[in-house]
Formats: C-alpha cells, structure tokens, sequence
C-alpha cells in the first residue's frame, strides 16, 4: 500500500469546501465532523458529508471522515459504515483500545486512526495502534499539550518523548508510522517546512494539513534526492547479485553492510519517489 503523503482535513458542515478539497492535491481529505462543527450543526453536517462521499466514491484522493467521541461516534460509524469510497474513520480523542475494538466490530472493512490526544492515550499507544483494522495512529498535540501543561518552544522539544512513543508504539504493532500532526501555521510557510522537516527526521510519515497551502510544502519535502534514489537502486542491485550468487552477505561500494532493515529502507525511498513523480 501506497500511504498518504497529506491528509486534508475540511470542515464536514461546509458543502463548498469539501468539493474544493479535491482539487488541492492532497494524498487524502478528511471530512471533519468533529472540532470543525459546531454541535447544533452535527446532523446536517453528517448529512452533507455522506452526500459527498456519494458523489465522489471513485474520485482522485482517498476520503476519510473523522468522527465525533462520546455517545455520537457510533451512531456515525452506522451511517457511514457502507459509503462508496469511504476508506476509513479517524477516533477522535481515543481514549484506551476498548474504543477502538467497538468502532471495528460494526464499521465493516474499513480503515480506522485513532487519534492519540491524551496522556493516557500515549503510554498506550502500542495498544491502540495494534487494534483491529488500524492503518496508522495520528497525534493531536493541542489537546495533549493542554492536559499535560506543556510549553511549547520554537524547536518543539517538549513534544519529542510524546511523538516518540507514538512512532515506537507504531512500528512495536507492525502498522505504518504515523502522518506528522496538524500545524495552525498557514502563512509562514517556511517556518512550517522546519516543523515538517523535524516531523520526519523522527519517525513520521508526511503530515495532516488544515490548509491547502501547507499540502505542496510537504510533498515537497517529501520528494527522496538523487542520492537517496541512487542508493536504493544500487542496495537493491547489490540484493539481486548476492541471491544469485546464493549468499545473504550483502556490502554496498561504500563497504557498508546491507541488513533487511536497509533493503525496507530502499524500498520505501524507491515507493516515495514513484509517488513523487520521480523515478
């Protein structure tokens, strides 16, 4: 499977730009029924939101739909659960794997991402991410910051130990890594490059936006160098010559063993940049 590179997030009460969300270029759009709408608007909302998954089952990027917590979540997964097209729910606020577990035993053969958005929620990321169906977790800072106190600098620092638990609980699962988390920085575009540039040094995989602006910025980042590309084909090269040859002993021409854990490397680098457009 191919992951998203961008996750768009749109306002589920908002006809005009959940059309709009198609054409931005993102990997995949969330329809947002949860802190985008406002209560009294939650029923039109999920209305719309399933009228537009059933307009655009065949549609370019994959849809999502991020459902509200609490007594709502299941009523949502009833009504969305056979939409055309719809490739998967984001748990809002998921609080232990109990939640996760209910969600998957009546939402059919789709998808799911909890949302990581507590304390609680992090020392039992491992947990969530190895639920039934779950493809990737997503952090919500935020709300996490707001629980814990956090003071959040320039260099994020203080979200390091967070994000690590939720990347290690991941890859302990056997699921994708996750997307990077949502940014409220939409005009300093270069300043949000940083922040995504670091994302990635620490495990994640691309980010989820809530604006079209920041969705270029990371696929270009996103994009492997020539030397990385050149890397992966010569490891996957060198791994054809030594089957051949009938030996698991593989050293690249910079004398550098080449264990399975560089080959997944080259291979993903190798996918990305077919996704990119550039090999």
């Amino acid at each position: 499977m191919t992951l998203p590179r961008t996750y768009l997030y749109v306002p589920g009460n908002s006809p005009d730009k959940l059309e709009g969300a198609l054409g931005r270029g993102a990997d995949a759009v969330i329809a947002d029924l949860e802190d985008a709408v406002p209560m009294a608007e939650k029923d039109t909302a999920l209305d719309t939101v399933l009228g537009w998954l059933q307009a655009h089952a065949t549609d370019g990027p994959e849809l999502w739909v991020r459902l509200n917590s609490g007594e709502r979540r299941l009523h949502e997964v009833a009504r969305l659960r056979e939409s055309p097209g719809l490739a998967g729910l984001v748990l809002a606020k998921t609080a232990d794997a109990a939640e996760v577990t209910a969600v998957a035993s009546i939402s059919g053969e789709l998808e799911l991402m909890p949302m990581v958005e507590s304390p609680g929620a992090v020392l039992d990321a491992r947990a969530l991410a190895a639920g039934p169906r779950v493809r990737q977790l997503q952090i919500g800072e935020v709300d996490l910051a707001g629980e814990t106190r956090l003071q959040v600098g320039e260099d994020e620092a203080e979200l390091a130990p967070h994000r690590a638990l939720v990347v290690l609980g991941s890859a302990a699962a056997g699921i994708a890594p996750p997307p990077g988390p949502v940014s409220r920085e939409i005009r300093d575009l270069d300043r949000f490059a940083v922040s995504t540039r670091r994302l990635i040094r620490q495990g994640f995989h691309g980010r989820v936006c809530i604006h079209p602006a920041q969705v270029a910025v990371v696929h270009e980042l996103m994009v492997p160098t020539p030397a990385q590309i050149a890397e992966a084909q010569e490891t996957l090269v060198l791994l054809d010559e030594a089957e051949a040859r009938g030996t698991g002993v593989i050293v690249d021409s910079a004398g550098r063993l080449v264990d399975p854990a560089v080959l997944h490397s080259a291979r993903a680098v190798l996918a990305l940049a077919r996704q990119s457009g550039v090999a």
